[in-house]
């Protein structure tokens, strides 16, 4: 069956979605009216499953321009090359006609509508159904793929819409919710979800393998109280996950985010790509290209290089550096030899460790290797880099066959160290032991109190580049002079971006707002 193949002609939303291209900045059109396919037998109920699958396919299917939105703002990540739109967002100077910001509203908004539509399709086959609870774990499934992405839409804009059916035309007059009623909203969703969910790892899952799990509700849940600042929900939400005994750290951060690491014990949220093992055919892929180096030589000849748009910071690598990190910098940063350069130039950081070497420990050479300068990206992402010796034979897009994590255990413990700290109370685990935890992980000593801040400054080191997760985390906490960098100036109105133009031109609401 192709890519959502029958989802599609059992669940046809004719929704009028023209999307632009990463060098296009035309807008597009807004979400129009749909209409469900007639004549559909409800009472074929092995039909129903297909269109959980369906939806698991909505939700890996994240388009590219999406991660950058939602992650650019950081002090731990800079956008590189030409996307000057993108460059200025990083800067804090919003431009609500940006192709991207229309792009990654209707990319969640279309996912959300059409996961109401399936959840509607399924109730009608429950009536027909020998066990209707099925359907009702399926519809949990997509309750958490949904709370996942309005968490992710009210973190970009605050206050929101909130689709409560599958009908596009009632956005006209769905009434504009704040941050705190979204959240608490995602919350209250979890809570129905959570109950009808498997008390498993999603690895352990044998249905859809690294599916939704009871536990991946609960992580939503906890991060939804964390914008709220609920700190008790927090503890209890990420309590519940750690007393469940399921959940461990991959031994090895490096192979983590490379084939190795795939569905391991650490993910409560994984969205997975493949090419099947197969040198050719079809392949399942996420356009990693975007945070690749530009130029590089690999080890394996003719593995594609990617686009140069994203690179670490420099205050994040001198940051890990002065920690001593490894293997959480190794892993984090590919390095040019003018990076590498660069880095040197500042006195304090002449001798560098040996692992900081434009040549991976999988024998990729990061950048030029001829004397001209690289025109884009000094430093690459590692957590979106392949090893090209890890790409299948025959394969040769960057980052082929990876995955992209999306929740991991380290960061339910994190939560869950930063909602003690900040007065909540739990029998689960100490911040104490939570954080050392990620430490040991890492090869960094113990600590034997922690602060808010040690909890802050080692989300900075475990999550760098992953999800805006930093940017999240400083704003929550009025730390945004954090964020005042190389020319950057944080402001109170900064926090939110601008609702799209063409947004503002269809629902009036948001106008008002």
């Amino acid at each position: 069956m192709n890519k959502l193949q029958y989802f599609k002609s059992l669940f046809a939303l004719s929704l009028t979605l023209v999307f632009a291209t990463a060098c296009d900045d035309s807008l597009d059109d807004p979400l129009e009216g749909q209409v469900l396919v007639e004549g559909t037998d409800y009472t074929l109920t092995e039909n129903m499953p297909l269109l959980r699958i369906g939806a698991y396919d909505l939700l890996y299917d994240l388009q590219w321009e999406t991660f950058p939105i939602i992650s650019v703002r950081g002090d731990d990540v800079n956008p590189a090359g030409d996307q000057f739109p993108l460059t200025e967002t990083d800067q804090f100077r919003y431009d609500r006609s940006f192709w991207m910001y229309n792009s990654t509203w209707l990319n969640f908004y279309d996912d959300i509508i059409k996961w109401h539509g399936a959840m509607e399709e399924i109730a009608k086959y429950q009536a027909n159904a020998a066990n209707p609870a099925e359907g009702d774990q399926y519809i949990a499934e997509i309750k958490v793929m949904i709370g996942w992405e309005l968490l992710q839409l009210s973190r970009l804009w605050g206050d929101i819409l909130i689709p409560t059916s599958s009908q596009t035309d009632d956005l006209y007059t769905t009434p504009v919710s704040s941050q705190q009623e979204v959240m608490q909203h995602i919350s209250d969703l979890m809570d129905e979800a959570a109950p009808l969910l498997a008390s498993i790892r999603p690895n352990q899952r044998t249905d859809i393998k690294g599916g939704i799990t009871k536990y991946t509700a609960l992580a939503v849940k906890a991060m939804a109280n964390l914008e709220m600042k609920d700190y008790q929900g927090v503890a209890d939400a990420t309590g519940e996950i750690i007393s469940s005994g399921a959940f461990e750290l991959y031994n090895d951060y490096y192979e983590l985010f490379k084939i190795p690491g795939k569905l391991s014990n650490e993910s409560l949220l994984e969205f997975q790509y493949s090419d099947f093992g197969q040198s050719s055919g079809n392949a399942e892929y996420y356009l990693h290209q975007f945070f690749g180096p530009n130029n590089w030589t690999p080890a394996v000849a003719g593995s594609g290089a990617g686009w140069g748009f994203w690179e670490p910071s420099m205050k994040y690598i001198k940051f890990m550096l002065d920690r001593n990190e490894t293997v959480r910098l190794e892993t984090s940063v590919l390095f040019t030899r003018e990076g590498i350069e660069m880095i040197q130039s500042d006195p304090n950081y002449i001798n560098l460790p040996a692992f900081v070497s434009n040549t991976t420990r999988d024998g990729d050479v990061i950048g030029r290797t001829d004397a001209q300068p690289n025109p884009r990206a000094k430093f690459s992402s590692g957590k979106h880099y392949l090893p090209s010796n890890q790409l299948t034979t025959g394969r040769v897009r960057y980052g082929e066959n990876k995955n992209v994590l999306v929740i991991r255990y380290s960061e339910i413990l994190l939560m869950h160290a930063e909602a003690l700290v900040s007065g909540a109370t739990s029998s689960a685990m100490s911040a104490v032991d939570a954080v050392n935890e990620v430490r040991g992980r890492a090869g960094l000593t113990d600590l034997a109190t922690v602060t808010l801040d040690d909890v802050l400054n080692e989300k900075f080191a475990e999550f760098g580049l992953e999800w805006g997760i930093r940017f999240y985390d400083v704003v929550r906490n009025g730390r945004t002079t954090e964020l005042n960098r190389d020319g950057r100036t944080f402001g109170t109105d900064d926090q939110y971006l601008p609702y799209p133009l063409a947004q503002l031109d269809l629902l009036t609401q948001l106008s008002d707002n």
